[in-house]
């Protein structure tokens, strides 16, 4: 995700606000991650595929089977159906493991922070922010006035 993250600081696929927050577009950052995860799934499926169906005693029969496996392997549910039995295919599949793993986990977490509102502490800290503003620039104006009571009254007491 911090790799993914990082293509998009350099890809420019964010608005800045003008509080200076960087508001990313998470639909790309979404479509992206899916993206990866299904050519992941589809290159690694393929080296399974070769490296399996020539081999005495493969559950890996064809590409549908290697998909399987990598689609299995990534989600950690693995029913056990369909494994490999040739190093390269151990291999494939333990990479999809970790790759699968931390794409999928990443979207995940990218969608429940969307779902269940987490994000909204920015807006909320816009919000504040935008509030001590406004506060602020009515302090000054109180401040202004104080100022010209102050002369006003000393000019009063002068006078007597």
């Amino acid at each position: 995700m911090i790799i993914l993250q990082n293509a998009m600081e350099k890809s420019h696929l964010y608005k800045v606000d003008e509080f200076g927050v960087k508001n990313y577009n998470y639909g790309v950052l979404g479509g992206v991650s899916l993206g990866l995860f299904s050519l992941l799934n589809m290159g690694l499926g393929y080296i399974t595929f070769l490296a399996e169906t020539n081999v005495t005693g493969s559950p890996v029969q064809n590409y549908t089977d290697a998909l399987w496996l990598m689609l299995m392997s990534s989600t950690t549910i693995g029913f056990g159906d369909v494994y490999p039995i040739t190093f390269i295919g151990r291999a494939a599949v333990f990479l999809m493991f970790i790759l699968g793993v931390g794409i999928l986990g990443g979207v995940g977490a990218v969608f429940a922070n969307k779902i269940f509102g987490f994000a909204d502490t920015n807006v909320k800290n816009r919000e504040l922010r935008k509030q001590n503003d406004n506060i602020f620039a009515q302090n000054i104006e109180i401040h202004k006035k104080l100022e010209k009571l102050e002369k006003k009254l000393e000019s009063l007491t002068n006078s007597k």
